[in-house]
């Protein structure tokens, strides 16, 4: 009886998803949202992006705050196809510098939003976006503008702690990760191919 009872359980779940995935017709591209204090926002973005690139879309990358550090997303992903545009100044409080800094963010998103505007890229990532937001390095409005008038198909994932309520309401899918416990807090160094 119990196998009995498992196999009706589950077959209740399977018409309640194939319901679902009927109604759900819409074909776009979608934003996403990787946002919150815990690790793994970058790396569930670049997650994204590999499949895409495995499924033959094309993908552009632009990046703020990363800098020059070594990027193991970069090392796999550029041969095949992958732009990407990286903001030369880096960690922002590195250079504790913000005219330095909003110039580095301006010149790096005039590549953002070319890509925004391409209709043969299938799928466009703004790591660390959310920042140079909330340092107000970019204008949230014009932000909001080049997301609303990309190409139909593309999507666009973006990335970074304490995301604008006004991107969160335009986004399709957040996802915020939250912290339990990260190896830093016990004085593990970050390491290449974990971290970066």
């Amino acid at each position: 009886m119990n196998e009995e009872r498992h196999q009706q359980r589950q077959q209740r779940v399977k018409a309640r998803v194939d319901a679902r995935v009927a109604q759900a017709q819409d074909e776009r591209g979608i934003i996403i949202v990787f946002t919150g204090n815990g690790k793994g926002k970058t790396t569930a973005a670049f997650g994204t992006a590999a499949r895409a690139v495995g499924h033959g879309r094309r993908v552009g990358v632009v990046q703020f705050i990363k800098g020059t550090w070594p990027n193991g997303e970069r090392n796999l992903l550029e041969p095949h196809g992958v732009e990407f545009q990286v903001m030369a100044t880096g960690f922002t409080w590195e250079t504790q510098n913000r005219e330095t800094d909003t110039a580095a963010c301006r010149a790096v998103w005039e590549h953002g939003r070319r890509m925004l505007a391409d209709p043969q890229l299938d799928m466009v990532l703004l790591d660390e976006l959310t920042y140079m937001v909330a340092y107000d390095y970019l204008p949230l409005e014009e932000v909001i503008e080049a997301l609303k008038g990309r190409p139909h198909h593309q999507t666009v994932i973006i990335t970074g702690r304490g995301c604008h309520r006004d991107i969160l309401e335009l986004a399709d899918t957040v996802s915020e990760l939250r912290p339990i416990k990260h190896a830093f807090e016990a004085g593990v160094k970050a390491q290449m191919g974990i971290d970066y």
